[in-house]
């Protein structure tokens, strides 16, 4: 780092108060101590070294990734938290990747429209077969492929689907839609709702039958250009299944924009007005007529076992309650080198600045007297393989999670310097909110709600493991919306997100360098280190807002509380 960022770092721990200050009357007040930006920026450099590979599940990063992670807590003081005593949770993985295909192309009323594997289709499997085989499959488009009876849509109409190739427009009904227009408002307008991922899109494709499932890419919808569409590079991941549970898709993932303009062109259909139609409750799904899907692509898979690291600092007089914090530790591993000759994508800040901050998190909570509560520290793997390491534990949870009192998560913070405000994702969920506001108070600072709630960054985190199953979460991510930076204020905030993801988002570029300051980050994690000693220290249950779809499920367990 060079000296402006060093002094920052000085200036920030010198000037951050907040976990040496009580928030309320009835906190207890800990030691004066922060977090220490010069540790964290010590683990994200050692983190992001070459000899860990990128920290790809199953590959040799994996391993020495776990090793240095469980040494780390081992000194922090920290004692294991894994199932039986031990330090990690094992995470079974299908490892699946594609090889360059012998067909793929689509069958057309105006001859065969051959289509590139990366340029103009992104696909992966979730198989673990030789090959992707599709023969003919025809090709139905089904708008927006939501089937949520408790907003009264259903853009399906019991049409049978199975053995079809659907493909999806990006995001919710309500994405693009007026006042006049069915759905609006029931979708959260611009803030994506669960159906507007694309993994939602994937799953009602296999509940359908489906056999392939293609999701029309724009940039403004999905929240991301194609590079990080096809960043993975053909490479999937899921966790283990019995064989009645295995998905019928053969092949899942984007068509991009142009290519799908040109499909639905030679089927005689006019896309523009099909996407309007789709606004409607009263969509049908559209069959291309004479056009279906061909594809032969080679599978390599793999059966391999990653690992989330869990150390924890025990309760004292209600051990069996939780507070955990959660990071990943996995990244994209190895690539192809960019300009500067960089093979490994090791996510600096996408997710090693998380890592190395929740380790921080506990060196200060290790400084203090054990609070009453357990308080667990997570690395979560293969997250970006699809929140499956977080997702794992919760189906498998080594605490029970009704007796889980919060997940707080970090997963990408700014680093252009101190700021005015904090972003909130998921304003409206729970009342974890109103403790960001309470304690942002404290530091001088206000609460900012993100600021592209379109891209649906509240679902696209390991907290979501945890919220559908109805344990409350917060999540600080600082994509989410651009900081009011002290220096330069939002335009300067809307600049860095603007260059981190178009530039280095899953890329080689996500790296630790001079132009790194660490002091808005050091203000956001010692906002959510005290919220998570407040929870750890009181008897006090975070709730979820009247409204949230995840209230119903929390309610479900609450004699468990009593």
């Amino acid at each position: 780092m060079h000296t402006r960022s060093l002094l920052s770092l000085a200036l920030a721990l010198a000037a951050s108060p907040l976990l040496s200050t009580p928030a309320q009357a009835n906190s207890p007040t800990p030691p004066a101590i922060s977090v220490d930006a010069a540790r964290i920026a010590r683990d994200v450099t050692t983190l992001t070294e070459d000899v860990f590979e990128g920290r790809a599940p199953g590959t040799r990063g994996d391993d020495r990734t776990i090793g240095y992670l469980i040494a780390r807590m081992q000194d922090l003081g920290l004692e294991p938290a894994g199932p039986d005593g031990s330090w990690v949770q094992p995470v079974p993985l299908l490892h699946t990747a594609l090889g360059k295909a012998r067909t793929l192309s689509f069958a057309t009323p105006k001859g065969e429209l051959a289509v590139d594997q990366t340029k103009d289709i992104y696909v992966s499997t979730l198989r673990g077969e030789d090959s992707a085989v599709l023969a003919q499959a025809p090709v139905i488009f089904v708008g927006y492929g939501v089937d949520a009876p408790e907003r009264e849509w259903d853009d399906f109409k019991g049409m049978d689907l199975a053995g079809k190739v659907l493909v999806f427009l990006v995001n919710d009904p309500d994405f693009n839609a007026t006042s006049d227009m069915d759905p609006y408002g029931k979708f959260g307008g611009r803030t994506m709702t669960y159906y507007g991922r694309w993994r939602y899109k994937f799953e009602e494709a296999a509940r359908q039958g489906a056999v392939g499932a293609l999701v029309i890419h724009e940039t403004e919808g999905a929240g991301y250009g194609w590079n990080v569409i096809e960043s993975p590079g053909g490479e999937n991941f899921d966790v283990v299944k019995p064989a009645d549970q295995v998905t019928p898709l053969q092949l899942q993932g984007w068509m991009s924009g142009e290519t799908a303009q040109d499909l639905f062109t030679r089927a005689g259909l006019d896309l523009a007005a099909l996407q309007a139609q789709a606004r409607s409750k009263d969509f049908r799904p559209v069959p291309l007529e004479g056009v279906t899907f061909s594809a032969d692509v080679p599978v390599t898979h793999e059966e391999i076992t990653s690992h989330n690291v869990l150390g924890k600092i025990p309760g004292t007089t209600r051990p069996d309650e939780a507070v955990i914090y959660g990071a990943h530790w996995d990244a994209y591993g190895k690539g192809q080198p960019d300009e500067l000759g960089r093979i490994y994508r090791a996510g600096a800040n996408d997710d090693a600045l998380g890592v190395a901050a929740l380790l921080d998190i506990a060196r200060v909570m290790k400084a203090r007297p054990a609070p009453a509560r357990s308080v667990v520290f997570a690395a979560w793997t293969a997250e970006e393989r699809g929140l499956l390491g977080s997702e794992y534990y919760a189906a498998n949870p080594v605490l029970p999670l009704e007796k889980t009192v919060a997940n707080l998560a970090i997963d990408i913070l700014q680093t252009a310097g101190p700021a005015k405000d904090v972003i909130l994702v998921g304003e409206g969920q729970n009342t974890l909110e109103d403790d960001m506001v309470r304690v942002a108070a404290t530091q001088g600072r206000t609460v900012t709600p993100e600021g592209l709630p379109e891209r649906g960054l509240f679902y696209r985190a390991d907290h979501f493991s945890f919220a559908k199953r109805g344990v409350p979460v917060m999540l600080l991510m600082g994509i989410a919306g651009a900081a009011d930076l002290e220096d330069g204020g939002r335009e300067a905030g809307q600049a860095w997100i603007d260059a981190y993801t178009g530039d280095c988002y899953h890329q080689a570029c996500d790296a630790i360098g001079p132009d790194w300051d660490l002091a808005g980050a050091v203000q956001d994690i010692d906002l959510i280190g005290q919220i998570g000693w407040e929870l750890a220290s009181t008897p006090r249950w975070p709730q979820w807002k009247a409204g949230s779809e995840f209230k119903a499920r929390r309610e479900e367990s609450a004699a468990a509380r009593n």
